[in-house]
């Protein structure tokens, strides 16, 4: 699997801080990950983009993960980024990610992060601290490789083998 990492920050992208979120994605992916793409870009609308774009367009991975920009803060934009580059929204990764944190937090509730497709690629907005990314992606990680699997066209049935047809569920 090729798997892009975009760390959004505008500290980081100026060298005045490490991003500590961006490698510890890498690290939680390294079982499912043979190629990994890595881009730090500041929170500009247009630069988010262009790097999204280039991830799912050029390099051709097969999901991309996005650390911080999903908050409250004026120039926390990066799901409206997201959305200007997907083709299919994915309110699943979110709502589940969302709901899940807040049996830790109760600020989960005001993340903004989005989840789509972009041609064959999956993007998914985590969060900006080191914690919430970890709790985050151990969410996605379990399905991971079956949405991958999906968008590559290299499954035939998303419903498993229920039943004697093996593709559906007799009801």
């Amino acid at each position: 699997m090729t798997i892009g990492i975009i760390c959004v920050s505008d500290r980081c992208s100026k060298g005045l801080c490490e991003d500590k979120s961006g490698p510890l994605i890498r690290e939680m992916l390294l079982d499912y990950g043979d190629n990994f793409h890595y881009l730090i870009v500041p929170d500009e609308k247009d630069e988010i983009e262009k790097a999204l774009i280039s991830l799912c367009d050029d390099s051709l991975c097969d999901a991309v993960f996005t650390t911080g920009g999903t908050g409250f803060a004026p120039r926390d934009i990066t799901p409206e980024a997201t959305l200007a580059v997907i083709e299919k929204l994915i309110p699943g990764i979110p709502e589940i990610i969302r709901a899940e944190s807040y049996k830790i937090t109760k600020n989960a509730m005001l993340s903004r992060a989005v989840a789509g497709i972009r041609g064959k690629t999956l993007i998914v907005n985590l969060p900006g601290s080191p914690k919430a990314v970890k709790e985050s992606l151990e969410i996605v990680i379990p399905v991971l490789p079956h949405a991958v699997e999906t968008l590559s066209g290299k499954t035939q049935s998303c419903g498993g083998n229920y039943g004697k047809g093996g593709g559906s569920a007799e009801i």
